[in-house]
This record gives C-alpha cells, sequence and structure tokens, in this order.
C-alpha cells in the first residue's frame, strides 16, 4: 500500500525501504499496518485508494475516506444503555424516588436497599437519574429476531479466565495432597510419580488442546500476518448450505448455523455425508426420553399415579422396574420356548443323529425280517440276549416298589415299547406325583379331622366299660347310689305288678341324665348276670329281707 505521507519529500534511499516494506506485507513477512482505531490495512488496496485526498489533512493512514459518511445505524446495531446516568441532582425533587432520590423510577421500583430514612428525608446521597429510551424501538425483521443482539462477548472471557483459574488451583490441591500422601508413606514413590505424571500430561493436553484451536501461518484479513484459526476444515469438505444450491431446499439459519431438515432427501444414502442436523437431534438419550413420557402417559391413563413433569424421579423409577419385569419376562418365555421346541442353533443330540438318514438300502418283509440289503447279525445265542421293541435291556433288569421292568426305560410292562429317556422321566414323574397325591390326602383327612365336631371331645371311658384300676370313688357317693338304684329297681317290680293302664310316664325330660362315676359302680354291683350261678340265691335272699341291703358275693 503507498504510504499516506507525501511521496515528492521522499529520497531514493527512502522510497526504496518503503517499497521492500510494501513488498513485505503483501508477501506476509510482515505485519500490516494499522489505522489510526488500530486495525489493519489490507496491503493490497492499490495507492491510489488508500491514499486520502490532500484537503482532509490526514496526518495517519486510514481508510475513513472510503466509508459511508451517511450510513445510519441500523437497528442490529442499536441496543439499550445499560447503566448509563444523565443528570445527578443535589437535592431532593418532587415526584423522585422517596428511597434513592432518582427521578427514573418510582419508590414500589426502587432496586436499591432500603434505607432506614429516605433520601426525601435526609436530601444525601441522592441517585443519579437512569437513561430511559422511550423511543428504541427494534422495526426490522432481523433485528427483533437476533438473538445476541446487546450480548458482550467480554462477559464470556472473564467466565473462560475463571474456569482457567478454578482449573489451575484443583490441580495443585491434587499435587499436594499427593505429596502429602508420600510424606505419610501411603504412596509409594514410584506410584506417586506416575500419578503426577499422569496429572501433568492431563494439564498438557488441556493446554494443547487449546479448545480446539489450530496453530498455523494463515494470512489475515489485512495481510499475510501470522495468526490463529478454529476448526479448520478439509479442502473437500462443503458447506452444509452449499449441498443443495435450490432455493426451495432446506432452510439454512445462518445465524445457529443450523439446517434441520435433509437438503437432498431423494438423493441415495450411501452417497450422502449429511442427513440434516434433525437426524442429530434424534440420536443419544433422546429415545429413552420419548420411550419415559410414552411409559409415564401410558400408566396414568391405566389408573396409577405417575407423572413425569409433577414426580420425574417416581416416574423414571417406575420406568426402570418396568423395563426390568419386561426384560425378565421376555427371557422366561423364551426359555420356556426352548424348552418345549427346542433349540435350532444347539447342537444335534445322539438319538437325532441316530434316526438320520442313509443311503444303505434295506428291503423287509411283513414280519419285519430283512429280504435285501445289510443283514443285522445276531449278537449272542441265547435267548436271554434278544431285545425286542427297541428295548436294551432284557426284562427283570430293572426293580421298583416290588414290580420287575425294564433297566432302558423303567417300565413295568412285559413286551411293551421303550422310549428310552423319556421312559425314565415319566416313570420318575409318576412316582413323585403319585407321592404329592399321598401326602395331599393325608393333609386332607388332617384338615377334616381338625373340622370335625368331635375334636376335643373326651370318651368317658372311666364311666362306661370296665372301670379302670384307677379309678377314685367316694364311698358314701356309692352308698347313696346303691340306695336309688335299689328303690328305682323296688319301684319298677311294683309297676309290674300294677295294672298297666296306672303305669306312670316315665319321661328324661326334667332328669339329670349324667351318669356320675359313682353311679355307674352302683350299676355294676346290682347288675344282674346270667352266667353268675349265685344270682338266684341272692335274690331269693333278697326277697326274704324285704330287699334291703345288698350281700357281696
Amino acid at each position: 500500500m503507498a504510504s499516506a505521507t507525501n511521496r515528492g519529500m521522499l529520497s531514493a534511499e527512502e522510497r526504496r525501504r518503503q517499497r521492500e516494506l510494501e513488498e513485505a506485507r503483501k508477501a506476509g513477512l510482515a505485519p500490516a499496518e494499522l489505522d489510526e482505531e488500530g486495525k489493519e490495512i489490507n496491503p493490497h488496496i492499490p495507492a491510489f485508494m488508500a491514499d486520502a485526498p490532500w484537503y482532509l489533512n490526514a496526518g495517519a493512514p486510514s481508510l475513513k475516506h472510503q466509508r459511508n459518511w451517511k450510513d445510519q445505524v441500523t437497528d442490529e446495531m442499536r441496543w439499550y444503555d445499560r447503566g448509563a446516568k444523565v443528570f445527578q441532582a443535589n437535592k431532593f425533587r418532587k415526584g423522585a424516588c422517596e428511597n434513592c432520590g432518582s427521578m427514573s423510577h418510582k419508590t414500589k421500583d426502587c432496586m436499591e436497599r432500603p434505607r432506614g430514612k429516605g433520601a426525601k428525608w435526609t436530601n444525601k446521597n441522592i441517585a443519579a437519574d437512569e437513561k430511559l429510551e422511550d423511543d428504541f424501538e427494534l422495526r426490522t425483521f432481523d433485528a427483533k429476531r437476533d438473538r445476541w443482539n446487546g450480548y458482550n462477548g467480554d462477559e464470556w472471557v472473564k467466565q473462560a479466565e475463571r474456569f482457567e483459574k478454578v482449573e489451575a488451583m484443583r490441580a495443585e490441591i491434587r499435587r499436594k495432597e499427593l505429596l502429602e500422601k508420600k510424606l505419610a508413606g501411603e504412596v509409594e514413590e514410584e506410584e506417586l510419580e506416575g500419578q503426577l505424571a499422569g496429572e501433568e500430561a492431563k494439564i498438557d493436553e488441556t493446554e494443547e488442546a487449546g479448545f480446539a484451536k489450530v496453530e498455523k501461518r494463515v494470512r489475515t484479513a489485512g495481510g499475510g500476518s501470522t495468526g490463529s484459526v478454529r476448526n479448520l476444515r478439509i479442502r473437500e469438505d462443503t458447506a452444509k448450505y452449499l449441498l443443495n444450491l435450490d432455493t426451495n431446499s432446506a432452510y439454512y439459519d445462518p445465524k445457529s448455523r443450523s439446517m434441520r431438515e435433509d437438503p437432498n432427501p431423494g438423493k441415495d444414502p450411501s452417497q450422502k455425508t449429511f442427513y440434516g442436523d434433525n437426524f442429530v437431534r434424534q440420536s443419544g438419550e433422546v429415545g429413552g426420553f420419548k420411550d419415559l413420557n410414552v411409559f409415564a402417559i401410558t400408566t396414568h391413563e391405566r389408573g396409577q399415579d405417575v407423572h413425569m413433569q409433577a414426580m420425574p424421579s417416581q416416574a423414571e423409577l417406575a420406568f426402570q422396574q418396568f423395563k426390568q419385569r419386561k426384560t425378565a419376562l421376555e427371557g422366561h418365555s423364551k426359555t420356556d420356548i426352548r424348552a418345549k421346541y427346542g433349540d435350532a442353533a444347539a447342537p444335534i443330540s445322539d438319538d437325532i443323529k441316530a434316526l438320520q438318514a442313509s443311503e444303505a438300502y434295506v428291503e423287509y418283509d411283513a414280519a419285519g425280517r430283512v429280504l435285501r440289503g445289510q443283514e443285522v447279525k445276531a449278537k449272542s445265542r441265547y435267548e436271554e440276549d434278544v431285545m425286542v421293541n427297541n428295548h436294551t435291556a432284557v426284562w427283570g433288569s430293572w426293580w421298583n416298589d416290588g414290580a420287575w421292568g425294564y433297566a432302558c426305560c423303567h417300565s413295568t410292562i412285559k413286551q411293551s415299547y421303550c422310549v428310552g429317556a423319556g421312559g425314565k422321566g415319566a416313570a420318575a414323574d409318576a412316582a413323585q406325583q403319585l407321592a404329592v397325591n399321598m401326602e395331599a390326602k393325608a393333609a386332607e383327612d388332617e384338615e377334616r379331622r381338625k373340622e370335625s365336631k368331635l375334636v376335643g371331645h373326651k370318651p368317658a371311658a372311666d364311666v362306661w366299660g370296665e372301670a379302670g384300676e384307677d379309678l377314685q370313688l367316694d364311698p358314701a357317693k356309692v352308698a347313696e347310689a346303691l340306695a336309688r338304684q335299689q328303690q328305682h329297681e323296688k319301684e319298677g317290680r311294683e309297676a309290674e305288678e300294677r295294672d298297666d293302664r296306672k303305669r306312670k310316664y316315665n319321661s328324661l325330660a326334667g332328669q339329670d341324665v349324667e351318669v356320675t362315676p359313682e353311679e355307674m359302680e352302683a350299676h355294676r354291683l346290682r347288675k344282674q348276670r346270667a352266667d353268675d350261678p349265685l344270682s338266684f340265691i341272692d335274690r331269693e335272699k333278697e326277697k326274704l329281707k324285704g330287699g334291703d341291703g345288698y350281700d357281696y358275693v
């Protein structure tokens, strides 16, 4: 670029040096020239464009004379002037905030700390008036939808610096902890060196990463000064907005750099490298979150108290339990199907291999004898060794529960057809089922006995039948029972002598039918025994005595 200084006042040596400097700037070997605002000036701009007119009296290189001085500030460049002050009052004014004294807001809208005595009464520390932009309005379409309008990038720089300081402090604390463990003898020196080397490697890796910053010698907008670029792309890479130049194709948002739809929906998927940002939005944990929402809605419709927004933790726990039960049920169903129908991927058993077809031709007659083909040689000359009906053991090789049978299938029926290992399993199941049935029958009888009305009934063995040797009787009660027994017998004899029409009605309704051991003993003593030869003599004695007393035989 031609310098803005007067070329006619330069010597030949100075012009040569200036020309070499311009060539070095164009080649990128020297830094670009800066204007009065500190911006780089492109060295490839011709001199007739870069030189300012003589009447502007430009003492420094600049490109201001090439800019449109009639250009106005657009809506995209305007924003609220935050924190700007317009007037500082010395005393309280009528209509101002009673707390701070500012005219920009009312007392109820004041954001300062409530004072013990407001500015209205103290007339001190009057706050300055804030700048109010009542005429501020975003009129254009882009200005209303610009999400970054008014954003200050310096705030993020401060936040990034804070993150770096915190990370450095964390690494230093970790290093001190490792050294303290070494001094305490908890960690060996080799292990400590390995951990310290790992921590330093992490720090070096983070520093080298530089947030995806790649250092490379490149040319800046102002000319060939060395700078740094981010997110370098290969030459064959194509921007997503250049994949389809049709204006009616997928929309590209330049602010968010997103293209949600597929720009080439009709293209072969194997030939495409970009399917739209919606493809990325549906990846990761999005599918699991959708399944969780569907589960919460379905469960709520079925009457359970599950709500994704009100109780997300409960919904997540219920969904995890549901998936575990579903997995267990699927595994159980798969096991049952394999047990019932078998598994085609499993190795073939020996029984199935034995049934496989062969190329050997064999012809049999109606009786099962081989007519043509491979004849089976007799294994033994004895009849006992001949196996019939597919048996591999002779009859009598198995004994169980008093019955003979075949050891190959545990069948106890002679001349039955052998079913092999299946017969053993069936016999074992039958024996087990028989034992279960017997136990169930015994339990049923025991339950019926417990529910019977005779539960708790104690038979009067000491009353009925023969008296035991350990029976204890009261002699006085026995004498009274004997007297009542004699009186009863006497009344019976008198009733027999009287006419039947005058016989009294004998009812047990009003009597005590409970028989005591003493009464039973009196009955045994007074009972007439037909096999007793002296019973006739006793009766005669009673007649002579008038029935008083009783003589023991």
